[in-house]
């Protein structure tokens, strides 16, 4: 498992907000980063990532409450993004938004049982992929309890 700072916090202050990026390729991990940026969008603080490589990994990082999005890759191996997100959306309490991940598009149906929040196919388009990140960035967002 690895962190990876992207910069400081946002300019108005705002600290950045945690992607989590589950592949067993990290090729595909690579590929995640470098197509969300920094930023995904103009209005959003910078992120964080934190790789993960195993679905363990990915169960004890969402048990510390403190990812605001998960990338998760349908192909990972030995336990597939899909049901690490099916798993998850089960199990963790207040569990963080899913993006999936998926290399056929007939695997759609599959998103859907896994009850994804939002989905991209292989071979990745950046842009789609900013565009659905940065979304459920937001919604992660708006749905947070403002701090007194």
């Amino acid at each position: 498992m690895s962190i990876s700072p992207s910069g400081p916090a946002a300019a108005d202050g705002e600290a950045p907000m945690k992607v989590l990026v589950y592949s067993d390729d990290a090729d595909t991990r690579a590929q995640v980063r470098m197509a969300i940026g920094r930023r995904p969008a103009a209005d959003l603080p910078r992120v964080e990532y934190v790789e993960v490589a195993t679905q363990p990994a990915v169960v004890a990082r969402l048990d510390e409450g403190d990812i605001d999005v998960a990338v998760v890759d349908a192909e990972a191996q030995p336990a597939g993004g899909l049901g690490v997100c099916r798993q998850a959306k089960d199990e963790v309490y207040d569990c963080p938004p899913f993006v999936a991940i998926i290399a056929r598009r007939d695997d759609g149906w599959l998103a859907t049982w896994s009850r994804a929040d939002a989905v991209v196919s292989q071979p990745l388009d950046p842009m789609a992929l900013a565009e659905a990140v940065a979304d459920q960035l937001r919604r992660r967002r708006a749905a947070r309890l403002p701090v007194r």
